[in-house]
């Protein structure tokens, strides 16, 4: 039996927002694995222990770069440590040119983007420079680049926190705007079921499984159960299932909403500024009292 420390509970409360005995039980049934205690939780508390899976915690912005014929785009994320960054004008520059560079240039990733020219020197030198200008870290994090089937579109939110790319075929302006806009409202995994990982319906069947076993549903149920919830998972995560948001009657779907317009998706892309990363939150007064606690311990 591994042994559960106190950090490990207080990662995993982190994690979920799971009282602290519940963690401490999910993390001994699990012998000290994180993963597998948060499946526990999530059986035990449902959607409740699913809070690091939305949480947003760092800073930044989203760059879009679309060609003058709408066939050559890329989205790109840049991270800061303070929204007060994100807004400086250089900032935003610099992630402007990244995106176009992305576009233009094609790196392998992000080590390749870094050694591109920019200005006097390279895309590298020149955060480096701005790090050491402004005072702050700063680093670009992911990009992805389209080369489109039919035409691209955009969509920024939330001052640059939140953005869309999206290959549309056929339709119009209009009909990729509002595509776009409800992307960035209703956060798709993916384009259609063959877009999402193995895993992640491995583990709605595995949840939904133990869920139905607590409620002392027959064994031979089990199954049954579990395919119903993965297919409703599937129909709230894929594009092409959700309802679309500004539906008048309250059931349309994309999938609907495009063939009523002779459209289709070619492919799209989501960046949400710090999705994925934990922002370490400092809380100044008690960072305060323990420096004044330290220096009274030294004299």
């Amino acid at each position: 039996m591994a042994e559960i420390t106190a950090s490990m509970v207080k990662e995993l409360r982190e994690k979920t927002d799971a009282p602290m005995m519940e963690c401490k039980r999910a993390l001994s049934e699990a012998d000290g694995d994180l993963n597998k205690a948060e499946e526990i939780l999530r059986v035990k508390l449902g959607n409740k222990a699913s809070k690091a899976a939305s949480r947003v915690a760092a800073e930044g912005v989203v760059a879009i770069y679309i060609s003058a014929d709408g066939k050559l785009g890329s989205i790109f994320e840049i991270n800061s440590e303070t929204d007060f960054v994100a807004k400086n004008d250089e900032f935003l520059a610099l992630a402007a040119d990244c995106a176009k560079l992305v576009a233009d240039k094609n790196p392998a990733d992000i080590a390749a983007l870094g050694a591109l020219p920019r200005g006097d020197g390279t895309v590298e030198s020149t955060r480096a420079a701005l790090v050491g200008k402004i005072g702050e870290n700063m680093s670009p994090r992911r990009f992805a680049r389209v080369e489109a089937k039919g035409k691209l579109a955009s969509y920024i939110h939330g001052g640059s926190k939140i953005g869309v790319l999206i290959d549309l075929v056929g339709g119009d302006e209009a009909l990729a705007k509002d595509i776009a806009m409800h992307i960035a409202a209703s956060k798709p995994k993916s384009l259609d079921a063959s877009g999402v990982p193995a895993e992640l319906l491995d583990t709605e069947r595995r949840i939904a499984i133990e869920k139905a076993r607590e409620a002392g549903k027959p064994e031979a149920m089990l199954e049954k159960i579990a395919e119903g919830t993965v297919q409703k998972y599937l129909k709230d995560v894929t594009l092409l299932s959700q309802v679309f948001v500004k539906a008048e009657d309250g059931k349309q779907t994309i999938e609907q909403l495009l063939k009523s317009k002779g459209a289709s998706v070619g492919s799209f892309s989501l960046f949400v500024v710090g999705e994925g990363i934990e922002k370490v939150v400092t809380d100044f007064a008690a960072e305060v009292a323990a420096q004044t606690a330290a220096a009274a311990a030294a004299r």
